[in-house]
């Protein structure tokens, strides 16, 4: 009875990753330990081949591909457990089950290292002479550090010791070397394109500033006052802005003299014409006030 309903638990979880197979791998795996510690490894390993394992990621692959070896293992399927273990091996050379497997599994897994590691050396080997002499480098380099390191593994190193191996060592080191110099730098950055220019209005000057040499008027005549004028006169003043060539282009009532005359005012000023204020000799724009005075008859 008990073995019934996990079977039909497993062909359950057969049938979601069918018709979803963006699921995440975690939930049959977990799965696949409790029928593997159960001792359903037929159910086990029909759950683990149901898995879409192209969809997951490297350490996914590998758990998933772990327990498949552990239930063939188990139930004695010997020569597909080697192949298992030996495309493990194979995909990725440095790879170790963890250390809570059984003596039995490190055993085995052990042997296969044995007798696949010599291999996938010299495969590794010609396909970084080939990227060594096609001239791509940095691929090459990368290559021969992975010969080295898998050279390096324990369970090949009394075979790593001996010829041919122990001469695929020292020529991998020394070719990793020549690709690692021969790697060409990276090219220098882009240059930063200058921002674009900002247009900034002319600075205006003042009296204030002593490098300044001030306007001289050259016309600069006030208009009749129309009217009377009350005892004690009138008086304003107007303040005009001389560009580099010596017009004024603009005027601003600073202190009021009645509103007809400073429309008059501000009407005479337009005429007005004065050598420019300079710079160093250069014309420049020029902020002068004007003190207007309207004496009574």
């Amino acid at each position: 009875m008990i073995v019934q309903v996990a079977r039909i638990g497993v062909a359950c979880l057969v049938m979601m990753l069918a018709t979803a197979p963006r699921l995440h791998a975690q939930e049959p795996l977990e799965t696949a330990r409790q029928l593997y510690a159960s001792a359903e490894y037929d159910d086990a390993l029909r759950l683990l081949d149901g898995i879409p394992v192209a969809l997951y990621s490297r350490e996914d692959r590998q758990a998933i591909e772990l327990y498949r070896a552990l239930c063939l293992l188990a139930v004695g399927r010997r020569a597909d457990f080697d192949r298992a273990v030996e495309a493990m091996i194979a995909q990725d050379p440095l790879y170790r089950p963890a250390d809570d497997i059984s003596p039995r599994m490190r055993a085995a897994f052990s042997d296969a290292r044995q007798r696949v590691l010599p291999a996938v050396v010299q495969q590794h080997y010609n396909e970084a002479r080939s990227a060594f002499e096609r001239k791509e480098f940095a691929a090459a380099a990368s290559l021969f550090e992975r010969v080295v390191d898998v050279l390096n593994d324990p369970d090949i190193t009394s075979a790593a010791a001996q010829p041919p191996l122990s001469d695929l060592r020292t020529l991998a080191g020394g070719f990793h070397d020549l690709s690692v110099k021969a790697i060409p730098p990276p090219p220098p950055p882009a240059p930063v394109a200058p921002p674009p220019p900002v247009d900034l209005p002319p600075r205006i000057h003042t009296a204030e500033e002593r490098n300044v040499a001030p306007p001289i008027a050259v016309r600069q005549e006030l208009p009749r006052f129309p009217g009377a004028v009350r005892p004690g006169g009138i008086k304003g003043v107007i303040e005009i802005v001389i560009d580099e060539e010596g017009s004024v282009e603009s005027s601003t009532i600073v202190a009021s003299t009645g509103a007809t005359y400073d429309k008059l005012l501000q009407a005479a000023a337009t005429r007005w014409v004065y050598a420019p204020a300079t710079v160093d000799g250069t014309p420049v724009k020029f902020r002068k006030r004007i003190q207007v005075n309207i004496s009574g008859p």
